[in-house]
């Protein structure tokens, strides 16, 4: 069994709180994250003057799926989804996206950070005024760290490889701490990993929130975003509705980890792990490099409950940065128009990043696989949007040329329509044993977990249940860390 480790450092947590305390710091909670129903008025009506990009600490109660879609002044509301219509995605079943370009940073990662660094700081086990918060990533997850560290005052070091979009470097320039580039792009997560081992070993004063075992990752997706996929389905699903399943990609293991709640509340749904088809790691043991940016793969998080996963998708890349062209090029806009897509989805495709392509045609392929019709329900997240990757966008123009009707016409057919259930598997119990059992050659052999540890984690019925049952916990901490520092 395992859980988040909420024991107190007294002096650690009296700087902390005195740091909180200097610059006007109130720390919402997981349950104010979930309902902003709960947040203050006072706080909400302070926000109008906030966009939801400042480094402003009031910000940090805008990590939440309810934010009003603005750059400026927004408030809350119900969350931020679309319901793909057939004419895109070419299957009867209702494909429904979480939408992620309305939290702060333009992700979601913003939040799984939070869940990684507040119970630290809250219990004094991290102290701000000391230590340097350091975030391994593929790009996402460290820009949330840094944007989060800042708010919080703390900081912060940020990891990703050297080839992520320019538009990662160029954010993180100007609010990061320090910036480091490790060799490789999007498939080189262990030189990540080799360059914690070296800050380890430099004698810093720091604190390494690695994402891909850290479960407060895994707890704010379970409970923040299982909770927004809960209510998004409740109220499209209607009298005929039935939810079937949410897919993801892997990733670090945080936002699958939604699917864990969502099987609770609805028995017998489907949780599918999707990757990348030119590294497919979980279909088959395999390597490689792709294209699709901020997936990260070639291990088996520690944090992903593999034994809960129903199926595994392998997606193209090809057909992610060919349906990125698709849906932003003017002219793959007019096709998609011509084609019975609604102006109104037309205009916000734009709202899918890769990953969240990559997501979508992961729905796609579990609808097709299913033979789900209209009343069955698939539901997928958009980590972020095309505004992180224009630089992509760019470079594909500059390689191929400009993109024409003829382009578009064969990418919806191709990718969209022509969409197939290959290179997929339904998990038989020797196949979940399979990939838990790959967590061992990363985790136990590279990064200092024991094979006692990752015994229990396959074989101990309580194991996830005990970290999920740790949010009250959590939000106590955080409550009385705020009276503490007397500004709420």
């Amino acid at each position: 069994m395992t859980t988040i480790d909420l024991t107190i450092q007294k002096d650690r947590r009296a700087r902390a709180i005195q740091r909180a305390r200097e610059r006007k710091i109130v720390i919402p909670t997981f349950a104010q994250m979930k309902d902003p129903a709960r947040i203050p008025a006072k706080v909400e009506e302070s926000l109008k003057d906030v966009s939801l990009w400042d480094m402003d600490p009031r910000n940090l109660f805008r990590i939440t799926w309810h934010n009003e879609p603005r750059v400026k002044g927004g408030g809350f509301g119900g969350v931020n989804f679309l319901e793909l219509p057939s004419s895109l995605t070419g299957v009867k079943a209702r494909i429904i996206v979480l939408v992620g370009k309305w939290f702060p940073t333009g992700a979601h990662k913003v939040g799984a950070a939070f869940g990684c660094l507040v119970p630290r700081l809250v219990t004094g086990q991290f102290d701000p005024t000391a230590q340097k918060a350091v975030w391994p990533s593929t790009g996402n997850f460290c820009r949330g760290g840094a944007y989060d560290s800042a708010l919080l005052a703390c900081t912060s070091i940020a990891i990703l490889p050297e080839g992520m979009s320019k538009e990662r470097f160029e954010w993180l320039e100007k609010i990061a701490g320090e910036t480091i580039k490790t060799p490789g792009t999007e498939s080189n997560v262990k030189e990540i990993f080799d360059k914690c081992w070296e800050l380890r070993k430099s004698g810093q004063d720091l604190m390494i929130f690695n994402q891909f075992e850290e479960f407060g990752n895994y707890l704010w997706h379970y409970e923040i975003t299982g909770h927004a996929m809960e209510e998004v389905v409740k109220q499209a699903a209607g009298s005929k509705g039935r939810y079937r399943g949410m897919a993801s990609a892997t990733g670090s293991a945080g936002t699958i980890a939604s699917g864990d709640y969502m099987k609770q509340v609805f028995p017998g749904s489907l949780i599918v792990a999707s990757e990348a088809l030119q590294c497919p790691t979980l279909l088959e043991n395999g390597f490689g490099a792709h294209r699709i940016e901020g997936i990260g793969d070639k291990h088996v998080p520690w944090i992903h409950n593999s034994k809960n996963t129903d199926m595994v998708v392998a997606i193209d890349d090809n057909a992610v940065v060919n349906l990125a062209r698709l849906f932003n090029e003017p002219a793959g806009r007019k096709y998609l128009a011509a084609k019975g897509v609604p102006e109104a989805i037309v205009a916000q495709l734009d709202l899918l990043g890769f990953s969240g392509i990559s997501n979508v045609l992961s729905a796609i392929k579990t609808a097709k696989y299913y033979e789900m019709d209209e009343n069955d329900i698939m539901v997928t997240v958009l980590t972020d949007s095309m505004e992180l990757y224009q630089s992509r966008l760019k470079e594909m123009h500059a390689e191929s040329g400009e993109y024409t009707a003829e382009d578009a016409a064969a990418d919806f057919a191709r990718y969209l329509k022509g969409q197939s259930t290959d290179n997929l598997l339904e998990l038989r119990y020797t196949d979940r044993r399979r990939i838990h059992n790959l967590k061992y050659f990363t985790w136990v052999e590279q990064q200092g977990k024991t094979y006692a540890e990752i015994q229990s984690m396959g074989k101990e019925p309580d194991y996830w249940t005990s970290v999920q049952k740790q949010v009250g916990e959590i939000d106590e901490l955080i409550v009385e860390f705020n009276k503490e520092v007397g500004i709420a």
